[in-house]
């Protein structure tokens, strides 16, 4: 055999063995990649995404999508050469496995928390929006009782509380902070309206039923908190707004989607069309009170929302310096902090006016 034919032929069966070995040889690490956007301005499989009952909407134009991240299955073992082109391509990104998914969890597991957390944004992104707009709480109910507590079975989720100690409550902040009056081991009196009847009232549009027979009196004996010795009883309180909002949108997990999922709500009750008919897309968390926090994959999302036709990204500012690095060509990444901060970035785009928005910059 001529010595160029077998050096040929040593070649190709060392690249087949490396390719093989690429194949066969599995690493610790996971893929994130850009995954679908949706308008929650629009519709979703044939449904609006968001639906709202109880207060006056408006028709809207342009586009706040929401952006989200493919990651590859807890139980997915990636091989050599997955990772090796991973690393390479502009739009996927390797890390190791343990960062996504924490030792001994089950897909079912991870896929429970995921729900969680997107039920847990939906809620955060009604409140925000609705405090936004100025609307007040209704009711204060029980959003979930503690195991291993002294309220496990004495209080339910849904339960309206109407008084703690005789107080009247208008806030479910006011909750925690009369339970505290107490030292660990006293008693606290909650006058409740149980879940039933409560939600039946809010159906109604009425207000909550009052007197002998409508409320019930619950006394609960404290615990002592174990992180800093507080009293508490073990629930978690949450507002109950006037208008009912029906975010409908299957297959999404996590908590990112909140910050998008607010602006949309207060663009469609509102009368002036905040996007001006913009292609705006972003992502981030939001709790109550309206601020913005970080979310993972953020590199992902900006390609994803570029490919989606979107001019603008509402950054999260823990998360502009890493966006920045590398931004997908044609896409303006704008930092916000606050729900307020995204609705100015919104008015600055509407207006024309966009050498005033903040920008996110490599640091």
């Amino acid at each position: 055999m001529p010595r160029r034919t077998a050096t040929l032929l040593t070649s190709i069966l060392l690249l087949i063995g490396v390719l093989c070995a690429g194949v066969l040889i599995r690493v610790p690490y996971s893929e994130l990649s850009p995954g679908p956007t949706v308008n929650t301005l629009g519709e979703h499989d044939g449904q609006p995404v968001l639906s709202v009952e109880g207060a006056e909407t408006y028709d809207t134009s342009g586009h706040l999508n929401m952006t989200t991240v493919r990651v590859t299955g807890v139980d997915y073992e990636m091989n050599l050469l997955e990772a090796v082109y991973g690393w390479l391509a502009d739009d996927a990104a390797v890390v190791p496995y343990e960062s996504m998914y924490p030792e001994n969890v089950t897909a079912d597991q991870v896929e429970e928390q995921n729900a969680e957390e997107f039920t847990a944004s939906q809620e955060s992104a009604e409140v925000a929006a609705l405090e936004e707009l100025g609307y007040d709480p209704s009711q204060t109910v029980v959003g979930a009782v503690l195991e291993d507590t002294p309220a496990q079975g004495r209080l339910h989720a849904g339960d309206a509380i109407v008084a703690v100690d005789g107080v009247p409550i208008s806030e479910p902040e006011e909750v925690a902070e009369l339970v505290t009056e107490h030292a660990a081991g006293e008693d606290v009196s909650f006058t409740i309206v149980p879940a039933d009847a409560a939600e039946a009232a809010r159906k109604d549009g009425e207000p909550l039923p009052e007197g002998p027979g409508a409320t019930e009196e619950v006394v609960i004996t404290t615990m002592e908190a174990p992180d800093d010795g507080r009293a508490l009883v073990g629930i978690e309180t949450q507002p109950v707004y006037p208008v009912e909002i029906d975010i409908r949108l299957a297959d999404v997990g996590g908590p990112s989607a909140g910050l998008m999922f607010a602006l949309g709500l207060v663009d469609t009750m509102t009368e002036e069309d905040l996007t001006g008919g913009s292609f705006i897309a972003g992502t981030g968390t939001i709790d109550g009170e309206g601020t913005v926090g970080p979310i993972g994959g953020v590199s992902m999302k900006t390609i994803a929302a570029r490919e989606a036709g979107a001019e603008y990204f509402l950054t999260p500012e823990d998360n502009c310096a890493t966006a920045a690095e590398n931004p997908p060509d044609g896409l303006t990444l704008v930092e916000v902090g606050t729900l307020d901060d995204a609705l100015a970035a919104l008015e600055d785009i509407r207006q024309g006016t966009t050498d005033q928005l903040p920008l996110c910059s490599a640091r």
